[in-house]
């Protein structure tokens, strides 16, 4: 068993608190990501499973054994960094067999798992190549096979994409989702990019301001946002928020009311722009539009909602123009209701 229990872990650099008391499960065999933006503490958190970093106070354990204590070569895991760190005086197939060089394998062995993890990677035609003659994408594969040649029992990635374009991060994206489901190793996947942590973890931890905001899985994340951040971070455009007050029961935008689950408070409507629809007679939630441009499969609309910024998406053939008025329906079981005072969802109408 490679389970991860993470312990009420803090982290203080002098008087500045990065992890505030993080506590994270991570089952044996799953992939979570870690998804957050710059300085919430999520490679902070990393490092500290590592082992490269030691925790204020708080215990990480490994497959039931508390390794809070261990160095990092003693905690059965392997990690790949941004950088490619592959060395360039070397072939790719030492590279991918440095782990277990290091580990005194038996050269047969070595044979075997380095063979077996470059076709997991399929970079077997390239084991006599060396870095110099291999693209971006086909580095960050050697760097993936050389972590998992060792067998870890734990595989920690620190944003191990982001120095690829566009193209090659979707390439290898879909490459390792199916990598990791064959190993069946246990990983946690440190990045901001919201599409990679949706895309390729089983579950995601979104992280803000040193603690964990929400942990669910990715359409559990994307759906029912816990709090203002989670909805504001995840989706493309990222969810509205539309301050409305709550009389009655009921929530009064321009000519529409939705049932809202709190009264005489204010609180902040939350609407992803894909659930909103066109009005055939313009009637329902006034939309002021302001900016119409077409993205291929959708139009995406950006203007205001009772004077807020609000972004909908609309269908390509919608017959819109920037300075219109048009109506919006709404779903209310897909509205999210934010309290304005602590930024936490409250429930769904």
């Amino acid at each position: 068993m490679a389970d991860i229990v993470i312990d009420r872990v803090v982290k203080e650099f002098g008087t500045f608190r990065a992890l505030q008391g993080v506590s994270l499960t991570v089952n044996d065999g799953e992939f979570v990501a870690l998804l957050g933006p710059s300085g919430c503490g999520k490679t902070t958190l990393l490092r500290i499973i590592a082992g490269l970093e030691t925790q204020t106070s708080g215990r990480v354990v490994i497959g039931g054994q508390d390794v809070s204590n261990l160095a990092p070569r003693k905690r059965g895991l392997a990690m790949v960094f941004q950088n490619y760190a592959v060395f360039p005086h070397m072939t790719v197939f030492e590279n991918v067999a440095f782990g277990l060089r290091m580990q005194k394998a038996q050269q047969e062995e070595v044979k075997r798992k380095v063979e077996r993890a470059a076709a997991l990677l399929h970079i077997e035609s390239y084991l006599d190549r060396y870095p110099a003659k291999l693209s971006g994408g086909q580095r960050q594969r050697v760097a993936v096979a050389r972590a998992l040649a060792v067998e870890p029992a734990v595989l920690l990635m620190d944003e191990p994409l982001s120095n690829l374009d566009a193209l090659l991060r979707l390439e290898m994206r879909t490459e390792l989702k199916a990598v990791l489901r064959e190993a069946g190793t246990t990983t946690i996947y440190v990045t901001h990019d919201q599409t990679e942590a949706m895309g390729l973890a089983d579950r995601i931890a979104v992280m803000y301001g040193g603690k964990i905001d929400q942990i669910g899985s990715p359409l559990e994340i994307y759906a029912t946002p816990a709090t203002r951040f989670v909805g504001g971070f995840i989706g493309s455009p990222p969810m509205n928020f539309i301050k409305v007050r709550c009389s009655q029961g009921m929530a009064r935008i321009g000519d529409a009311t939705l049932p809202c689950p709190a009264t005489g408070k204010d609180m902040e409507l939350g609407l992803r722009g894909e659930d909103a629809s066109l009005a055939p007679n313009g009637s329902g939630i006034p939309f002021d539009i302001r900016v119409v441009e077409p993205m291929g499969s959708h139009l995406l609309l950006t203007g205001s909602i009772d004077g807020q910024p609000a972004r909908i998406v609309a269908p390509p053939i919608a017959k819109v123009n920037a300075g219109e008025r048009v109506g919006l329906t709404v779903d209310p079981a897909r509205v999210t209701w934010i309290d304005s005072i602590t930024g936490r969802a409250i429930a769904r109408a």
